[in-house]
Parts: structure tokens; C-alpha cells; sequence
């Protein structure tokens, strides 16, 4: 099976590292022309310069800020006006760790504005193009923690689940029109994310970090992280004309972590 993108314009949000950039580059390797989006601008113009060019792709990036919404807003509306766009990738960092005893309204708000504002306002402003072309991807970089939340992540296990709500209820309602919404729950990864949070759950606990990296490790039945490619290559699937029959759909990718149905 060969995935060809060729003559489609991807929108790849949080691309500067991890998952987020594995995903810009697969899907660059299989034809598209990417517009990178996150708040590193030398790391996106590197990125940029490197990115697959396999059919000529003239590659961008948007220098934006998940955590400010209202510069993010400005920045997006303005850039998005009247570019057409066929795949988009809704990817951000996370919120910081900490339990529900620990998080206060305002942290939750921000966590609100982080991961599912962000997500809808991007949605709509590139679906009326998607719409008028009979063609588009919605691809939303989610957790496996909306089927098992995960412990010290309050804020993320909570946001994440209104978002994979949000999109259930979208895609019924855009599938006409040749458009899919899906949801990726996304396992451990050898990326710089597991690291972070592996280390926060350190100082807080006292435990080592390679005690928990080995702990993490041994509850995946793969027993060991994904590869960042691993990853793109479900994305790139998912947003080929291949994938047009999945719609709706919450897909793990997990190594068989989870023990939910």
C-alpha cells in the first residue's frame, strides 16, 4: 500500500519536536506540504529546511503559542483567512502535572483554552474550504488517559475527554461532506514528553527516574515505547483518501497498554 498525499496541504500543530514533528515528517514524505505550527521559531525554520521535498513541497511554519489564546487567536485567524487546507493535525502540549486536589478553577481554565480551544477554533476556521473541496482530515492528538485516566495528570485526563466528545459529535456532522474527525490516544513514546512527566512524578515521589522510566516500561505488554515514526505512519494513514470510511473513531496506539475495551 502506497500512501500518496501529493497536492495536499497539512497543518501539523505542536511540530517542533516529539510526536508532532514525526508526524510532519511522514506526512511530508508521502506528499504533503506542511505548515508547521509551534512556538520555537529556530526549530521550525531547521525543521522546515529538512523536512521530505519527495514532489517539490515549498514547506512553512506559523509561529504560534498554545498557552496565550487570545495572541494564538489573532495569529491563526489572520493567517488561515484564505489558505486552503486539507489535513489538519490539532496536536499541543500538555498541561503541567498535578492532581485534582492540587489544581485550582483558573488552572483548569487554562488548561480549557490550551487543549480544546485551540482544537475548535483551528477546526472551524479551515472547515469551510475542507467543505467546499469534498475533502478533509481532522486529526486530534489525544491521550489514552480518556479510557484510564492517568494518575498526576489531572487537568489533561479531564480536558481531553470534553475534546473527544467535541469530536464525536463533529464528525457526525461534517462526514457528508467527505470529511473525518478522529482521535488518537496516544500511549508512551520515546519522546521528550515521557521524559518530563516521568521526571516530575521523580521529584515528587523521591523515586528515581530510572526506577519509573523501568515501572512505565514494564505495564506496556510490548514492553517497551513507541518509536515517534510509529506514530506518523497511523497519521498518514488516517489522512489519506484510504481512511475515508473511518470517521468518529478513538484509535489507541499503545503498545497494548490498555486494559479498557
Amino acid at each position: 500500500m502506497n500512501i500518496n498525499l501529493n497536492g495536499y496541504q497539512a497543518v501539523v500543530g505542536g511540530s517542533s519536536r516529539g510526536l508532532g514533528l514525526a508526524v510532519a515528517n511522514q506526512l511530508a514524505a508521502s506528499g504533503a506540504q506542511i505548515t508547521l505550527m509551534a512556538r520555537n521559531e529556530s526549530k521550525m525554520q531547521a525543521i522546515q529546511q529538512k523536512l521530505p521535498t519527495p514532489n517539490g513541497q515549498l514547506h512553512d511554519y506559523l509561529v504560534v503559542d498554545y498557552a496565550d489564546f487570545p495572541g494564538f487567536e489573532r495569529i491563526v485567524t489572520d493567517f488561515f483567512e484564505s489558505k486552503s487546507v486539507d489535513i489538519l493535525v490539532n496536536n499541543t502540549n500538555g498541561p503541567a502535572p498535578g492532581t485534582v486536589l492540587q489544581k485550582g478553577i483558573d488552572e483548569y481554565q487554562q488548561a480549557f483554552d490550551l487543549l480544546f480551544k485551540s482544537y475548535h477554533l483551528l477546526t472551524h476556521l479551515l472547515l469551510p474550504r475542507m467543505h467546499s473541496n469534498g475533502f478533509g482530515r481532522i486529526i486530534n492528538l489525544s491521550s489514552t488517559s480518556v479510557k484510564e485516566p492517568i494518575p498526576n495528570l489531572a487537568l489533561s485526563n479531564t480536558i481531553r475527554t470534553a475534546v473527544i466528545s467535541w469530536a464525536k459529535s463533529l464528525s457526525r456532522e461534517v462526514a457528508p461532506f467527505g470529511i473525518t474527525v478522529n482521535n488518537i490516544l496516544t500511549g508512551s513514546f520515546d519522546t521528550e514528553r515521557i521524559t518530563e512527566i516521568l521526571k516530575a512524578q521523580s521529584e515528587q515521589t523521591g523515586a528515581s527516574l530510572e526506577k519509573l522510566t523501568e515501572e512505565k516500561r514494564g505495564k506496556i505488554p510490548a514492553g517497551r515505547f513507541g518509536k515517534p515514526e510509529e506514530f506518523g505512519y497511523l497519521i498518514a494513514f488516517l489522512a489519506s483518501p484510504m481512511a475515508g470510511y473511518i470517521n468518529g473513531a478513538s484509535i489507541p496506539i499503545d503498545g497494548g497498554y490498555l486494559t479498557a475495551l
